[in-house]
C-alpha cells in the first residue's frame, strides 16, 4: 500500500519540529499525560496541546481519556505508515552500500 503524498507531508511535517519530536520520544516510551510530557520541558500548557494536536492530527499519536486526565501514546498506525514509507527506500541502500565497499577496496589496491 502506498502513502498518499498528503499523508506523508503531515508525518514529516509533524516530525520535523524538534519539540514535537521530543514528545513522539517520550510517548514511544510510554503513554502519558500532557502534564507528565512537559517535565522537563519549557513549554507552556497550551503550546503542547497544539502540538500533540498536530501529532494526533497527523496519526502519530492517539489520546485515550481516563477519569479527568486525557492519556496520549504513540498510535502504531502512525508507525505503520513511516514503516511503508522507509519500506520503498530499503532496497536501495544495500546495492549503493556494496558499490561504496566495491570503490573503496578499489581505492585501496
Amino acid at each position: 500500500m502506498c502513502l498518499s503524498v498528503s499523508m506523508e507531508s503531515d508525518i514529516f511535517r509533524a516530525l520535523a519540529d524538534p519539540t514535537r519530536r521530543t514528545v513522539f520520544e517520550k510517548l514511544a516510551v510510554g503513554g502519558m499525560n500532557a502534564s507528565d510530557l512537559r517535565r522537563g520541558m519549557t513549554i507552556s500548557q497550551p503550546a503542547m496541546s497544539q502540538h500533540l494536536a498536530v501529532l494526533r492530527s497527523a496519526g502519530l499519536v492517539r489520546e485515550r481519556r481516563e477519569g479527568r486526565f486525557v492519556n496520549y501514546e504513540v498510535d502504531p498506525a502512525g508507525l505503520v505508515r513511516i514503516g511503508q514509507w522507509l519500506a520503498r527506500y530499503r532496497a536501495y541502500w544495500p546495492r549503493r552500500i556494496d558499490d561504496l565497499k566495491a570503490l573503496l577496496k578499489d581505492m585501496d589496491q
